[in-house]
């Protein structure tokens, strides 16, 4: 785990200290895969919520856009986060979920369940969207 004032630790004097462990650098990657793997979760959450409540904002538009570009960069990867490839630097054991601080249940799954509900969330705000368009249009 990471030591309390991390930043403290190993940033001195401006200088960043590079003597940190393998067990520091892959739970360091852990924590900012867990970050960013929340950041795109709650995106995903709502862009479903916007197309189930009707509020197609500039915000989903954006959220839609970073799905989207995060997937190309998991399809140039063989759907593969390249967080992870670059945890698989600093430990010899790689079960499911390794690389980041979640269920290992959910890391499994991970794809699967958000695929999904981006899908249905995509699928309600283009008919949002859509609907819109034909109320203008009338």
């Amino acid at each position: 785990m990471l030591a309390p004032g991390i930043i403290d630790l190993y940033i001195h004097k401006g200088q960043l200290v590079k003597t940190l462990s393998d067990n520091q650098k892959l739970n360091l990657i852990k924590l900012i895969h867990t970050i960013v793997w929340g950041i795109f979760a709650i995106a995903i959450f709502y862009i479903c919520y916007a197309g189930i409540f009707d509020k197609v904002t500039a915000l989903v538009w954006v959220c839609i856009i970073a799905v989207l570009l995060e997937s190309v960069i998991l399809l140039i990867n063989k759907w593969r986060c390249p967080l992870t490839s670059l945890a698989h630097k600093y430990t010899d054991a790689h079960p499911i979920g390794f690389d980041i601080f979640i269920p290992q249940w959910l890391a499994r799954h991970n794809k699967a369940i958000f695929t999904t509900i981006f899908i249905i969330g995509l699928c309600l705000i283009i008919w949002r969207t859509l609907s819109l368009i034909g109320d203008i249009n009338e």
